[in-house]
């Protein structure tokens, strides 16, 4: 068997490893051709990665002329304990007040935890006014978990 093939996760596994991950690495192409590569926290909602940034942030201009875009999720501090998921698609932008409210309280919770009271809900919901959600179309996926390789290399 391919090592390739050994340390590929399976749908399941890629799915948990994305619901658990903190930080997701951004990259989209900027006006020169050059990659502009971000940090952004995330959630993934029916199985696509979503996250929100300023809606005249760098990112989003881009996405806007060019809607290619490649995430990564990785763990790992040595490589018998290195995982990742890499997903390549098409951003799709979404600018409505009611996914904006929704996607508020879903990054808030995942972050910080549950949300307590309608004054903690209505401030949170305002940190999105100037914000452009953007969904992660999937094209490409390819995963990795060294861990499958029990210490072999």
């Amino acid at each position: 068997m391919k090592r390739r093939d050994q340390i590929k996760m399976t749908e399941d596994q890629i799915a948990a490893f994305l619901a658990a991950g903190q930080d997701l690495q951004v990259a989209s192409i900027n006006a020169d051709g050059t990659p502009h590569l971000v940090t952004m926290w995330f959630v993934v909602r029916d199985g696509q990665i979503r996250f929100w940034t300023y809606g005249k942030s760098q990112k989003i201009v881009n996405l806007h002329r060019d809607p290619r875009i490649s995430v990564l999720v990785t763990t790992g501090d040595t490589y018998e304990e290195l995982k990742g998921v890499s997903v390549s698609g098409r951003a799709e932008l979404v600018d409505d007040d009611t996914e904006r409210a929704r996607f508020a309280e879903e990054i808030y919770e995942k972050q910080w935890g549950p949300i307590t009271d309608d004054s903690m809900r209505a401030g949170i919901q305002g940190m999105g006014a100037k914000r452009t959600i953007v969904v992660v179309k999937p094209e490409h996926v390819m995963s990795w978990d060294h861990s499958k390789l029990s210490g072999g290399y």
